[in-house]
């Protein structure tokens, strides 16, 4: 495998173009939504692209400047934090831009990033703002682009401060970024900004001298690995859940069933918890990333820009979790989701208002899995103008035992990647599970 030495050729700042910003987003209150991931670290994502038919020069030029084109639609993310006397943070939109990074790595080759094996540790060298908690937007640039070109292919990475946006805002800005250099005239979804919602609150979350830290350790062995599921796989998977036994009755009573991505979550669950060898008596937890726009009554604008997500956890004994069958976890995980309603968002924040505090991410136990992005995520829109994105890629950002995000695909229709991070002896033993390496295949690159 290659060293690392990504060389840094040039670094500027981006601005919107000179144009009034609208009075309405000037300012930008920080939601109870958005104030818990102030500990967290940037999101770092990015996609892997063919190499352009274009001189590094003119695509450098045009890089920049459907970037600013794309800040002039999201005012917030060339802006800065600050907090008010009150003690309310608010993203106040002053064109101050974002870092735009230049840099170089032409000993590596696409075949080097897409092993089959561990991500390589040079991956993280594709992205800035390493070890950045998002409190840091009060003096930093709450948003950043690396374009590193390699010697057959480039990657385009994004970081983004994680209280400005959730996952579907980040790849919403994203896309509008590729969108506007492939040519667009005008931005096909405007981002709503509105701040009347029910995460708008009166409630100030207090932080300590200096600013928070993050959750969770950074300095242990890890290992991460994207694992590929194909259509098919996912299918059989979805089919063993709803027939396995405990959900028999439940499928003929009712129409909605256990879906593809729960089956698969529950699978995973089970595999690492084996992996993990836990006590029968040891509680494991299965924490799933949710986006509330839709769940709520009325709804939130598809678009709305900022974090509109809360966080459902699963609990089950780890003996019960592996005596019973696929069927029984993934009943649970889907149980939840389904009750995750207007009801019950509107509960967890009136929770958090009479307990303001940052979201507590990491596996605290050594029993945890927390499930973060979507494969619904519009990831492989990406398409800057010379072609789709061969794969995305992240960074180091929040990045502990048992953290998985989840991609869609490069081949669309249904398949899924789930880029794992555990202990290397978890890992070690999830790679030995025949109950869930059955479903994993290559990804093959068109």
């Amino acid at each position: 495998m290659p060293s690392s030495s990504t060389t840094v050729i040039s670094k500027c700042t981006v601005i919107p173009p000179l144009k009034p910003t609208p009075a309405a987003v000037k300012t930008l209150k920080l939601s109870v939504s958005d104030l818990p991931m102030l500990s967290c670290h940037y999101i770092q994502k990015g996609v892997l692209l063919p190499r352009p038919p274009y001189s590094s020069t003119d695509l450098i030029t045009f890089l920049k400047h459907s970037l600013s084109l794309a800040l002039s639609h999201f005012p917030a993310l060339a802006g800065r934090l600050v907090t008010d006397p009150t003690g309310h943070v608010h993203i106040s939109c002053n064109d101050a831009g974002v870092e735009f990074i230049h840099a170089k790595a032409g000993h590596l080759f696409l075949r080097d990033i897409l092993t089959s094996g561990d991500v390589p540790e040079f991956v993280k060298e594709f992205f800035p703002f390493d070890n950045t908690i998002s409190y840091s937007g009060h003096s930093r640039a709450l948003a950043a682009i690396q374009f590193t070109e390699l010697a057959d292919a480039v990657f385009i990475g994004c970081v983004v401060n994680h209280a400005v946006t959730d996952g579907t805002s980040f790849w919403h800005f994203f896309n509008t970024f590729a969108e506007f250099c492939k040519g667009a005239q005008k931005i096909s979804n405007p981002p709503d900004f509105s701040r009347k919602t029910v995460f708008n609150s009166p409630a100030v979350l207090k932080f300590p001298a200096g600013g928070p830290k993050v959750t969770f350790s950074g300095d242990v062995p890890l290992r991460e690995r994207v694992f590929h599921f194909s259509r098919e796989a996912i299918l059989k998977l979805k089919q063993r859940a709803n027939s396995s036994t405990s959900n028999a009755a439940a499928v003929n009573l009712i129409e909605i069933l256990v879906s593809s991505f729960q089956s698969l979550s529950a699978q995973l669950w089970r595999s690492v918890t084996r992996a993990r060898n836990l006590p029968p008596t040891k509680m494991t937890t299965f924490r799933m990333a949710v986006n509330c726009r839709h769940r709520l009554e009325p709804r939130l604008h598809p678009y709305y820009f900022g974090n509109a997500i809360q966080s459902i956890p699963t609990l089950a004994p780890a003996g019960e979790l592996l005596a019973n069958d696929l069927g029984w976890g993934a009943d649970l995980l889907h149980k939840n989701v389904v009750a995750h309603g207007d009801a019950t968002v509107r509960k967890g924040v009136a929770n958090w208002e009479k307990d303001p505090r940052l979201f507590p991410l990491g596996n605290f136990d050594g029993a945890s899995i927390t499930m973060g992005s979507s494969p619904r995520f519009p990831m492989y829109n990406n398409d800057f103008g010379w072609g789709r994105p061969l794969a995305i890629r992240s960074g180091k950002a929040n990045k502990f035992d048992g953290k998985i995000s989840a991609f869609p695909g490069r081949e669309g229709n249904g398949t899924v990647d789930l880029e794992v991070v555990l202990a290397p002896e978890t890992m070690a033993g999830l790679e030995k599970d025949e109950e869930f390496m059955q479903y994993v295949s290559e990804i093959i690159i068109m």
